[in-house]
């Protein structure tokens, strides 16, 4: 049985400027292989609400999950949560228990609970809260789409929060040989090899130092019997 499938959808003008580096995918790549939820596509854009829209549709009807990342704070281009919602068609409102969260969270800073604030209590009809370990405003679940924050140590927080409420396949392993050839040495040796071991997924990464060419070859699979196997004829065929 096939592992269940994600897609990630990173919003934010800041990450298509370069003003930002996004470190979010790489830690939800990590974290989907282990549960065994193979994330299959991530797309970035930006702060317009049709570009929000649009992908958020398309992604859910495409995979079994969608992971967002930014657009959930308290300014004016905080506008993920009600494109959300319009792609869903649902209403979307002031929520007593995000509220809640938001109101005991500010008293126990001393800090007014004002209008800006309060933005981050807007959740869509329907959805579920997801749990802000770091700074209280809460995520939210609509259907599919899980919608998180952007700050890493937020999104990070939420990933751990809802992973273990997914159910997941078999975590994806990988094995992985470094040659001190270029890709055009091993690639006829490597083509066989996948058509050999068609349940793996062979991967071929060069580099060069000092001059010296190299390639780093990753074999990744959920059979470890199987991936044993693959790197033994590995070694075999770039050695000969």
């Amino acid at each position: 049985m096939s592992n269940p499938t994600a897609a990630m959808l990173v919003i934010g003008d800041e990450i298509l400027s370069g003003r930002t580096r996004d470190s979010n995918m790489h830690h939800l790549a990590n974290a989907l292989t282990a549960h065994g939820i193979d994330l299959c596509e991530v797309r970035v854009v930006s702060d317009k609400p049709a570009a929000i829209e649009a992908a958020v549709r398309a992604l859910s009807d495409a995979y079994d999950h969608v992971f967002t990342s930014g657009g959930i704070g308290p300014t004016h281009d905080d506008i993920t949560a009600e494109n959300v919602a319009r792609a869903f068609g649902v209403s979307i409102g002031l929520r007593d228990d995000a509220r809640a969260v938001l109101q005991a969270h500010y008293d126990r800073q001393g800090i007014e609970l004002n209008e800006a604030r309060l933005r981050m209590a807007r959740i869509p009809e329907g959805a579920t809260l997801i749990d802000n370990p770091v700074s209280a405003a809460p995520g939210f679940t609509l259907r599919n789409v899980h919608v998180m924050a952007g700050v890493p140590a937020i999104f990070e927080a939420m990933v751990a929060g809802v992973l273990p409420e997914l159910t997941g396949g078999a975590p994806v392993q990988s094995r992985n040989m470094t040659v001190s050839k270029g890709e055009g040495d091993i690639a006829g040796p490597l083509t066989e090899l996948a058509a050999r071991f068609p349940e793996l997924s062979f991967g071929s990464y060069p580099a060069m130092k000092d001059g010296r060419f190299s390639v780093n070859i990753v074999i990744r699979g959920q059979d470890e019997a199987r991936l044993d196997a693959a790197m033994d004829a590995l070694r075999g065929a770039v050695q000969a």
